[in-house]
């Protein structure tokens, strides 16, 4: 079993998406748990503060290390250097200055014993943070979001279909789009002839050999 951690300032957000397909099946055949952390749980004062103005001027604020340094301690139940000496768990920091997301990347995370994922806000968090208490930065793409919430659901569901026994069709996971190094090929359905536009023959054929290598010739590489 695999043990997804999320330290966010919304956990709202996140929490309604546990409740459907592939989580729900996740959790039922105990392939992996999932935890929300609420960040200002631990701020540093009644009102929840848990961000201030960056050093050197600059727009916005930033969320500050010690609320997300106490939250990491508390997750793991050890220092975060501890934790990253350790091993065996992914602290990651969601971050446009981080590595490109991709397949491979949410393979590689299946390995793991646990994997938390910090949701930046407003401008980021302090470097120090990225400098010291975390083992990966990612990216999911080049654009600008609100928060790291969205980006977080992306690698709970991407990591989450890739675990035994979450998609009932097993294969299907290893034939999709990146998973061998190419897009899935155009797929069609009923009826045979929409609008004067007909499913390619060699689909309605019979031929499993034909179709097959139709399949591959119409597979671009990703």
């Amino acid at each position: 079993m695999i043990r997804f951690n999320v330290l966010t300032l919304f956990p709202e957000l996140i929490q309604p998406h546990l409740e459907f397909l592939p989580f729900k099946r996740a959790v039922e055949k105990n392939a992996a748990e999932y935890k929300l952390w609420n960040l200002r749980d631990y701020a540093l004062d009644k009102r929840g503060t848990v961000d201030d103005k960056p050093f050197g001027g600059g727009t916005g604020m930033l969320l500050m290390p010690q609320p997300i340094y106490d939250a990491l301690n508390d997750i793991h139940g050890e220092s975060p250097e501890d934790t990253i000496k350790k091993g065996g768990t992914r602290v990651i920091l969601l971050s446009p200055r981080g590595k490109k997301y991709n397949q491979k990347y949410a393979e590689e995370l299946t390995k793991a014993r646990e994997v938390t994922l910090i949701c930046g806000r407003y401008e980021g968090v302090d470097a120090r943070v990225e400098e010291n208490y975390v083992t990966d930065i990612i990216s999911i793409g080049d654009y600008v979001l609100s928060g790291g919430e969205v980006p977080a659901l992306t690698i709970l569901e991407s990591v989450t279909r890739l675990l035994p026994q979450v998609i009932e069709k097993e294969d299907a996971v290893t034939n999709e789009s990146f998973s061998n190094g190419s897009l899935e090929y155009p797929q069609y359905t009923r009826p045979e002839i929409f609008k004067g536009k007909k499913v390619p023959d060699v689909l309605l054929s019979g031929n499993h050999k034909e179709i097959e290598k139709w399949k591959k010739d119409n597979s671009p590489d990703a």
